[in-house]
């Protein structure tokens, strides 16, 4: 096998071209064959096969340095720099990531995760290059859902003034996840299907060069003009006018052509865009016919492309698709916000039954966001569907435009808490911390699927900003006796007794009862509280419980600092109340991938690690278990 000849950087370069089409079909198979069994992002790294081997082949890594957009598309990247044994542990707890990782190895430039930045890093390395005097080759990778990104614009308009190489690559395979929306897909179909452009200019090229001393320097003349060929021909280029060389399009999948025209691009003394065309899931049927549903999988059978396990039991992103279509139905100023996934976050039903009022904006968080509170001051209720860790990206727009006016923004949290194999950039653990501080937010966590849809209901009429976070994975159907009206401001006491007080936030409701049970087994009282509103905090219920308490233990799936127990106690601090708090959250440190069961035991947060950690803090602090059992 060809792959058995790369076991480091730029091996790739020892093959001649009649194997390159072979080690392509070599790297599909494996990355194929690998991802049915660990599960990872496959319809992006199939599209990016013939693209990667040519950048490796015109760079010289880890000296020159390729940044990845987002980088769930680096596995072939990994395979070309020694990775290759490390797949069997792929985006397991210990094992390789599935984005690139700095710490993994020298020839991962820069760690990513996040939509739309690789521009703005790239930039970084070619000023830094010049202010240290290195010539080293930089390349950002960036998708077509990722160039709609505002982030990816503010980083183009700086590049423009760049003085030094700096290629940028657009990985045009008109999808991110889900279709692309907005002017600037619509301007790159333009491009892509300029063809009469793109044989007009190899007719002139080829002519001049027929032209004896002076066509190559007419060639060249011509590139380097900003008022080139290109500007004659198609009017208005907009990589052009802004002084940024355009390349293409180019065959993604042609690995010849691609070498060629990345080693034209390392002549150009500024920034140069690298059109290149690919298809998302090349080589592989299902993986064409679908490559959203191919973006992230699960183990899945190669002979069918069908998931290894089936899914018997709606997810939480379910429960909220099915809700907020009935409400739809209900509320007509309803309306549904998603930046660019409507699959992901479950509103591709609603897009459905309501396309009028639904929004797709693009890999564009902040703007989702404004978008949002400017609807709602207009009287409309707007629903921003998004994940924990992309909301990140829209604080300001958070503060700034919605919760200064108060407006009736209601966010639904997605993969809220340890999320799993996907890792640091996209654990939801720190959304109770950045809106639990913000003035007229208020968060509300459901403890299973039947009060998701409860707080939902109770969201349409509510009229403040309002974050509903919930987690990924199959929606917890127990305690469905204990459903009740929701209360603004107010928790729920499900088992009440005396001494210990379980406070349990969301999902931690479910290891709360487990823990309750392990407790009362050692001859322990417990009360287990579902916390619901972790803004605002049900001072009351504290007040109430702390008079036959002894010790507050709050839950969270969430990092310590700036969640829900920190404020619980303060509160217990600042208004004397006669009881010790002890909190259980997640550290705070970035949590790596790997499964989530294990990720929640070495943080801690399981219910055995729990039970032992409260036995341990009783006996340290009573020297022995009176007054508490």
């Amino acid at each position: 096998m060809l792959l058995d000849l790369i076991n480091q950087a730029n091996d790739i370069k020892k093959l001649s071209e009649k194997d390159y089409t072979a080690l392509a079909q070599e790297i599909r198979d494996f990355l194929i064959h690998k991802i049915s069994v660990s599960g990872g992002h496959l319809a992006s790294n199939l599209g990016v096969v013939e693209l990667t081997m040519a950048m490796h082949m015109v760079l010289n890594l880890p000296e020159d340095k390729i940044i990845w957009d987002v980088g769930h598309q680096s596995y072939t990247h990994k395979l070309l720099t020694g990775r290759r044994d490390g797949f069997d542990e792929l985006r397991r707890y210990g094992g390789i990531s599935g984005f690139p990782k700095r710490r993994e190895s020298n020839c991962d430039a820069f760690d990513t995760g996040h939509s739309s930045t690789s521009i703005s890093a790239g930039l970084g390395y070619v000023e830094a290059n010049r202010i240290q005097g290195k010539e080293n080759t930089i390349i950002s990778v960036i998708g077509d859902g990722a160039l709609t990104g505002g982030m990816a614009y503010e980083a183009l308009n700086n590049a423009s003034q760049c003085k030094r190489n700096f290629i940028i690559i657009l990985n045009d395979n008109e999808m991110s996840i889900s279709r692309n929306v907005g002017g600037m897909s619509s301007y790159l179909d333009s491009l892509r299907t300029g063809e009469i452009y793109n044989e007009l200019k190899s007719g002139v090229m080829n002519g001049l060069k027929r032209i004896p001393v002076y066509g190559d320097r007419m060639i060249e003349r011509i590139r380097k003009t900003k008022s080139g060929i290109k500007q004659l021909l198609i009017p208005g280029m907009l990589f052009e006018d802004m002084g940024i060389t355009y390349l293409g399009p180019v065959d993604g999948h042609d690995i010849t052509k691609l070498t060629k025209v990345l080693k034209e691009a390392k002549k150009l003394d500024h920034a140069v865009l690298v059109h290149v065309l690919t298809k998302k899931g090349k080589g592989y049927l299902p993986a064409e016919k679908h490559p959203s549903r191919f973006h992230g999988v699960d183990p899945f059978s190669v002979e069918t492309g069908l998931p290894l396990k089936k899914k018997t039991e709606p997810n939480y992103t379910d429960i909220f698709a099915s809700a907020i279509v009935r409400l739809g139905e209900k509320y007509k100023e309803l309306v549904a916000i998603t930046a660019a996934m409507p699959d992901g976050t479950g509103l591709k039903k609603f897009r459905e039954k309501y396309p009028n009022r639904f929004f797709d904006v693009g890999i564009a968080e902040e703007h989702a966001v404004t978008f949002a509170a400017g609807m709602a001051a207009a009287g409309m209720k707007p629903v921003v569907a998004v994940y924990s860790s992309f909301l990140q990206r829209a604080y300001d727009q958070i503060i700034h435009d919605v919760c200064i006016q108060n407006l009736p923004v209601l966010f639904a949290v997605d993969r809220a808490g340890v999320v799993g194999s996907d890792g640091e950039t996209h654990q939801g653990i720190f959304d109770l911390s950045y809106l639990s501080n913000i003035p007229n937010m208020n968060i509300f966590a459901p403890m299973n699927r039947y009060e998701l849809t409860d707080v939902l209901k109770f969201a349409m009429e509510f009229n403040a900003p309002l974050a509903i976070r919930y987690p990924r994975g199959t929606a917890w159907d127990g305690l469905k006796e204990m459903r009740s009206a929701i209360e603004f401001g107010k928790s729920q006491v499900l088992y009440k007794e005396r001494s210990i007080a379980l406070l349990a936030v969301g999902s931690m409701v479910r290891t709360g009862l487990e823990v309750r049970e392990r407790l009362k087994a050692a001859g322990y009282c417990v009360t287990l509280v579902n916390v619901r509103f972790v803004l605002p905090v049900d001072q009351g219920c504290l007040d109430e419980l702390s008079k036959d308490h002894e010790l507050f233990i709050t839950m969270e799936e969430n990092i310590l600092n700036g969640g829900y127990g920190i404020k619980v106690t303060r509160y217990v601090e600042e208004n004397e109340l006669p009881v010790r708090v002890m909190n259980v959250a997640l550290p705070n440190v970035y949590m790596e991938h790997g499964n989530v069961d294990l990720l929640k035991k070495e943080a801690g947060i399981d219910a055995m690690s729990i039970e032992n950690r409260i036995k341990k803090y009783l006996e340290e602090k009573n020297g022995s278990q009176k007054g508490l059992a």
